[in-house]
């Protein structure tokens, strides 16, 4: 049986690995740990940051938050009723093995999108990472967690004003 990897370490390989961006193969020198379970500890731990630090940084709004949302955005804006302004963005990314065009976008780049709404004051109040590059802004749209959310009336939006 193998001994498990301790959080501390964990947390030190994924610090580095985003902090340097250097290669999961660089990790088999400096923690003789190989590049595939250095990967993996990667995306599990920033997969937990993500679960931990998305309801703290980014809590979902209440009918109070959403209600100051929209004031906010008529006040500054003169736009009713407004709950966000929403737009995505292409980060660029390695070819990931074995995907074929999946993440080759129209910018003639590899790219994941990442799509965001904030309020009036630029705070954002919902990220979604991860849709595929090609994909048009309709799709990443249509097949995201706010999308779904709305669809099925989780979002605690408030009846118009």
């Amino acid at each position: 049986m193998r001994k498990s990897i301790a959080p501390a370490e964990r947390l030190a390989i994924t610090l580095r690995y985003l902090g340097t961006g250097c290669s999961f193969e660089d990790f088999e020198l400096s923690y003789h740990r190989g590049a595939s379970t250095a990967r993996k500890i990667v995306q599990e731990t920033c997969q937990l940051i993500w679960n931990y630090l998305k309801a703290v940084c980014i809590p979902e709004p209440t009918q109070y938050i959403w209600n100051e949302i929209a004031s906010g955005f008529l006040q500054n804006t003169n736009f009713s009723n407004c709950l966000g302004a929403i737009d995505g963005k292409h980060i660029r990314i390695i070819h990931p093995f074995d995907t074929g065009s999946l993440y080759f976008n129209y910018k003639k780049i590899f790219s994941l999108v990442l799509l965001a709404t904030c309020d009036s004051n630029l705070l954002f109040t919902f990220v979604d990472v991860g849709a595929y590059g090609k994909a048009s802004d309709s799709t990443i749209f249509r097949e995201s967690e706010l999308c779904n959310k709305i669809h099925r009336n989780t979002l605690n939006i408030p009846s118009l004003r």
